[in-house]
This record gives structure tokens, sequence and C-alpha cells, in this order.
């Protein structure tokens, strides 16, 4: 079983910068209590774009020239912290299909590869060429070319790098880990009665 095979991503862009941005700063400890991750997207940033009376703080997420971007950029070590699959999910149900930035943390990188988000490793300079265009003209239409490891917009043609394994894993439609272990149960179970504990 296979799921979408993902070649590119098309889209507006938004940034949130910033070094160190970590799991917590995502989706606060609270919202974990779920037990879906069906509303995570409504607890993005939540307590970097709300105040305590729900009453909107200055931030990109609200910055209504933004709305409807699909396309996160971002600083350096993003997603570091706790391991919480909460922190993507809150990402992707928001809206947003694919992150650029400088650096990931690991474990939300495989995270993200496991519900078709791809991550995008571009320079600081790179991602400073992205943030002014987007700042100047937050219309600016972002194509993400997975095949060709390209960002283009306005002519300009930036190389990007993700993992060889993660890049074949989109383009090859298996990225979705769950979906790759319920096509084999059998394995599954076989290897689990060979397992000496």
């Amino acid at each position: 079983m296979c799921s979408a095979i993902i070649e590119s991503v098309i889209g507006t862009a938004v940034a949130v910068l910033g070094e160190d941005i970590d799991t917590d700063r995502i989706i606060p400890a609270r919202f974990l209590k779920e037990i879906s991750f069906e509303k995570m997207g409504n607890y993005l940033f939540q307590d970097e774009r709300f105040d305590e009376q729900g009453v909107q703080r200055k931030h990109p997420l609200n910055d209504p020239r933004f709305e409807g971007a699909s396309i996160l950029i971002v600083g350096k070590n993003f997603g570091c912290g706790s391991s919480r699959e909460h922190a993507p999910q809150a990402i992707h149900r928001f809206g947003i299909n694919a992150i650029i930035g400088v650096s990931f943390a690991e474990i939300f990188s495989g995270n993200c590869k496991s519900i078709g988000v791809p991550l995008l490793r571009v320079s600081e300079v790179d991602s400073q060429k992205i943030t002014d265009q987007i700042n100047k003209d937050p219309k600016t239409l972002i194509t993400i070319n997975l095949p060709l490891k390209r960002i283009q917009f306005l002519g300009e043609s930036i190389e990007f790098y993700m993992p060889n394994h993660q890049l074949e894993s989109f383009l090859s439609g298996q990225w979705n880990t769950l979906e790759i272990l319920k096509a084999n149960l059998d394995k599954v179970r076989d290897l689990n009665q060979k397992l000496p504990y």
C-alpha cells in the first residue's frame, strides 16, 4: 500500500523565525490531553498568538496578509525539545504542507515525514531571500519541486537539502509509516512471534 506521491508543494508562505523554537512553543503541553489530533491546528503557537483572555497578539500567523499560507519558513533547530507528534500535527492541520528552514530537530523531521510534510533545508542567506520576498509581497507563489530539489519563485531557483531516504519516501509514496505497518500486518505478527520477549 502506498500513500500519495508528493512531488511538489505550491502555495504562499509565512515566516515564523527564530532559533531553537521547540515543540512546547509550537503546541503547549496542556493540549496533549486531547484524545485525537483533530483540533490540533486550532492550538498552533497558542501562547504566542493569544493572551490569557484569548485576545490576539501580534504574530505572523495572525497577520491577515499571510492568511491561507501553506508553506512555513523557519530558522535553525526548529522542532527541538520533546518528541511530541502533536507539533507537526498542529502545523499540518493549520494548513501548512511544507516547511523551509535552516535546520530541524531529527525526531521532529521524522514525525513530519510520517504525515506527509516535507522539510527543506536551505542556507541562512537563501532563507532570508525567501523571507524578504514574502514580506515584500505575501501573495508571492512559491513552488517546491522535490525531484529537482528546488524552491522556485519569480525567476529565483534555490536548491534545498533533504536526506535521500526522506526524499525517496515522498517520491515513491512510502512516507506514511502507519499505512506501511497496516499493509504488512502478517509480517509484523510473524516477527512478533519470533521475538524472545
